[in-house]
């Protein structure tokens, strides 16, 4: 049986928490019967079980059905003995419209099937045992943001099974009078410093003291006054601490960091995080620089799926694996394409040298219903990935996926450059893509190219000209008005190479596949020749694993490397064999 039982949020640990996350019971709504039938009362048996944080549509789950069923109630009992203070109830995450009921009593409602959320629900425990109920609604709506999930009721082309329901953990953490409700951390690398703002969940705490160490040795301690529950700091590290400690893939040196809250003298709350001095930036060369130098990105798209539980990671460990795996075939970073990741993703690859790039999961039809929840999701998101320190660039957009009429509308134009500000307004040390791929709207950070048509050299020779006029893949790189303004230029999709044995019934790769994995390594070959002879400062190449029908992974969905690693990474890393 799969089982996530860790602490689910392992970039900001409190120290009392309980899983809720295992055997639920469950039942399918499609006749809207549940509400009339008192579900939500908690005090009615669900027919099925399902193991949360599993969605039902996968093996993990217990269920395993792809059927697919709109409206999800949950129910399952727990105790809350021995846990002393008030009581916060958290969701990693739940797709699409969720409801949580504790003892009865509504708690909670939440839209957004990326992001994370808690209520504090002290007033609603009792003694000995609880009842928590939840109601998940996922329609087949495509102005919502959906991602890679299908919306037809079956897989098509690039788009897979969906992800209904409860897809990430679970859990109670339990905290004094007052708690950290939300906070950003940003690194200042020219002051040697780090700022940001922290916000309490009651506003009775008083006061907030911030402590850092680094491999266990303090480095500075600060209070800072809180006025309604709200304040800013500024926190200068010493000047024996220098930018030799800088957080870099190849040398990733991670800051401890304490928030303690205080209502007078009691320590109400306290929480761990930890952060890398880095600064990453596009300088008057227009050149992205990581603490000051310019460096380059060999990314790998990773859509973040597994054959037996989809959208949901295994365990963490599998998370980890995967960072480690794509640095042994050379690469510095991935592009988590179309989703938030887990949190643990974000967490090793803080530790193991890794950067991201943080993406906003697509919807399919420009409305207003689309631009409203777009731009909601996209504010949670950012402000989850500001504070993850090996996240390096923001992509709001993909290939005009939900903007489709971005070329020849001035309000999906508009709303493209919303996103951009909107990312930079809550990160200022953003880099943005702001629809990556082509038929680019300005303003943008960063100028990223997909291409699946070259395949040889001398297909990207067209690169190396002038980019104003190019048509990768048969549109336009720059909507009409739009002209490249010295940039960073990327090729942020290509390859997809798929192997001839597995592109069959209905499964495919791009391009053309290779009959053998000697064929594979001689096309992969030719391709990085080509990047590696073009002016791009990176690559991200596509993809890690298969996908369910997409089968051009540099690795099974089960993870197991289709070619020889090692001369993978030499064709990667550019060496001689």
């Amino acid at each position: 049986m799969f089982e996530r039982t860790e602490y689910p949020r392992p970039q900001f640990r409190r120290e009392k928490w309980l899983s809720l996350n295992g055997t639920w019971e469950c039942a399918f709504d499609d006749s809207g019967e549940g509400d009339r039938l008192g579900y939500w009362t908690g005090k009615r048996e669900l027919p099925l079980s399902i193991n949360v944080p599993f969605s039902y549509e996968y093996p993990a789950s217990g269920i395993g059905d792809t059927s697919p069923h709109e409206v999800v109630w949950y129910r399952r009992k727990f105790h809350a003995e021995g846990m002393d203070g008030r009581a916060l109830l958290c969701f990693n995450g739940a797709d699409y419209q969720t409801d949580v009921w504790v003892n009865g009593i509504h708690a909670s409602s939440h839209t957004g099937g990326f992001t994370p959320f808690s209520v504090d629900v002290t007033e609603l425990l009792q003694e000995g045992e609880n009842v928590l109920v939840v109601r998940c609604k996922d329609s087949p709506n495509d102005a919502v943001p959906r991602g890679k999930q299908s919306w037809t009721g079956k897989p098509f082309a690039c788009w897979y099974t969906p992800t209904t329901g409860i897809w990430q953990s679970v859990w109670l953490e339990f905290f004094g009078e007052d708690c950290v409700k939300d906070y950003s951390l940003f690194p200042d690398f020219d002051r040697l410093a780090f700022y940001g703002e922290v916000a309490s969940l009651r506003g009775k705490a008083d006061r907030l003291e911030i402590a850092a160490s680094f491999r266990g040795e303090l480095l500075t301690r600060q209070s800072v006054s809180l006025r309604g529950g709200r304040t800013e700091y500024c926190v200068h590290l010493p000047r024996s601490f220098t930018s030799d400690y800088a957080w870099t893939p190849e040398k990733p040196q991670l800051i401890d960091v304490t928030f303690s809250l205080y209502c007078g003298e009691v320590r109400v709350d306290h929480a761990t995080t930890r952060f890398g001095m880095k600064k990453i930036a596009v300088d008057a060369y227009g050149r992205i620089c990581l603490n000051g130098r310019p460096y380059y990105q060999r990314l790998i798209l990773d859509q973040g799926y597994w054959r037996e539980s989809g959208l949901t990671p295994p365990s963490k460990e599998a998370l980890r694996e995967d960072i480690v795996l794509a640095k042994e075939m050379g690469f510095n970073g991935a592009r988590k394409h179309q989703k938030l990741e887990d949190p643990y993703y974000y967490y090793y690859a803080e530790e193991l040298g890794f950067l991201t790039w943080c993406e906003l999961p697509s919807a399919y039809r420009y409305c207003a219903e689309e631009a409203a929840a777009l731009t909601q999701e996209w504010q949670r998101m950012v402000c989850i990935a500001r504070n993850q320190t090996s996240n390096v660039c923001y992509v709001p957009l993909n290939e005009s996926w939900g903007v489709k009429e971005i070329v020849s509308d001035p309000s999906e134009r508009a709303f493209a450059r919303s996103l951009y500000y909107l990312t930079k307004a809550l990160a200022p040390d953003a880099v943005v893509s702001t629809n990556d791929g082509f038929e680019i709207v300005g303003p943008t950070d960063v100028v990223g190219i997909h291409d699946y048509d070259a395949e040889k050299e001398e297909d990207f020779a067209k690169y190396e000209a002038r980019l104003d006029g190019l048509h990768p893949q048969g549109f336009a790189l720059f909507a009409p008005g739009e002209k490249y303004a010295g940039q960073p230029v990327l090729l942020t999709e290509f390859g997809g190479r798929a192997f001839s044995k597995d592109a069959a019934d209905g499964a495919w790769g791009y391009s053309g596949n290779a009959e053998n994995e000697e064929a594979f390594l001689k096309q992969l070959a030719s391709l990085m020749q080509g990047v590696a002879a073009s002016d791009f400062q990176g690559y991200c190449y596509t993809q890690l694993t298969d996908v369910q029908q997409e089968v051009n992974g540099l690795l099974t969905q089960d993870r197991r490397p289709k070619a020889d690693i090692k001369r993978i990474r030499k064709i990667f890393l550019q060496e001689k064999e």
